[in-house]
C-alpha cells in the first residue's frame, strides 16, 4: 500500500511559481502528477517513466519540472510561469509500471492523494 500526501498548493498571480511536495511512503513505484480543472477531466502534467527522461504535457513544457528526491521519497513538481488556465486540482499519484508511453494516462496509476488546490489569478 502507498499512501501519497501533497503539499505546496496556493494562489498566485499569474507569471508566479509554486513548488508542490509529494511526500510517498513506499517507494518503489513510478510518481506522475495530475491536475483536475472544476468541469474538466482529470488529465496528466508529468510522469516519471523507466526511461529515465519525464514525460510532460504539451501545455506545461518548458515550465514545469518533475523531479523526486529518493532519499527523502518525495517527489515535486516546479512550476513556473504560471497562467490561470494552470488553476486546478493537482493531484500526485503512483504506478508500478514504468511505461513512456502511459506515464500521463491517469488509469495506468494504482494510488492517489487528495490533492493540493493550485489558483493562478490574471
Amino acid at each position: 500500500q502507498v499512501q501519497l500526501v501533497e503539499s505546496g498548493g496556493g494562489s498566485v498571480q499569474a507569471g508566479g511559481s509554486l513548488r508542490l511536495s509529494c511526500a510517498a511512503s513506499g517507494w518503489r513505484y513510478f510518481m506522475g502528477w495530475f491536475r483536475q480543472a472544476p468541469g474538466k477531466e482529470r488529465e496528466g502534467v508529468a510522469g516519471m517513466n523507466a526511461g529515465g527522461s519525464p514525460r510532460y504535457a504539451d501545455s506545461v513544457k518548458g515550465r514545469f519540472t518533475i523531479s523526486q528526491d529518493n532519499a527523502e521519497n518525495t517527489l515535486y513538481l516546479q512550476m513556473n510561469n504560471l497562467k490561470p488556465e494552470d488553476t486546478a486540482m493537482y493531484y500526485c499519484a503512483a504506478r508500478s509500471g514504468g511505461s513512456w508511453f502511459s506515464a500521463l494516462q491517469q488509469y495506468d496509476y494504482n494510488y492517489w492523494g487528495q490533492g493540493t488546490q493550485v489558483t493562478v489569478s490574471s
